[in-house]
């Protein structure tokens, strides 16, 4: 894994309970039944010929079905991973409704060594987090992006 570049928007709002921020339930049999540790910036890979931001975008656009929402990006910069790969993040203000988003697929072969192809979704889910909630179950590297959005917004 170690060399894959990924880029994603973190999307945040302001309501009266505070800031909140929309993650990813990550798809698949592995997360199934995770909680901590399985939610994520709606993110995806991108080659080195392709700006971060314009695979930022294009990939929200992928796995969520909407076109990304407009407004002042604010750079998160960057995290590893514990895999290896090294993830990019800008936040966006936007009060996404969770009930519009169209989820993207990937395929695999499940059951392992089976020979079966199985099509799941790349987020089974998104939901709107407090921040510190946020921290609890967000990919551990990517706590720091939160941590990064409420020092922006303190």
């Amino acid at each position: 894994m170690s060399g894959k570049r990924s880029a994603g928007l973190l999307l945040f709002r302001h309501t009266d309970r505070g800031l909140e921020v929309l993650l990813g339930h990550m798809g698949g049999p592995f997360f199934a039944r995770r909680d901590a540790g399985a939610w994520t910036v709606p993110k995806g890979e991108y080659e080195p010929d392709e700006p971060a931001w314009d695979a930022a975008r294009r990939e929200f656009r992928e796995e969520l079905g909407l076109p990304p929402p407009e407004g002042e990006a604010v750079p998160l910069g960057e995290v590893t991973q514990t895999n290896g790969k090294v993830v990019t993040a800008w936040a966006v203000e936007s009060d996404l409704d969770p009930a519009t988003v169209v989820l993207g697929t990937f395929e695999m072969e499940w059951p392992p060594k089976s020979g079966r192809r199985q099509e799941f979704p790349e987020l089974d889910r998104v939901e709107w987090f407090d921040l510190d909630r946020a921290r609890s179950v967000i990919v551990k590297a990517q706590a720091e992006f939160v941590d990064r959005l409420a020092d922006h917004s303190g």
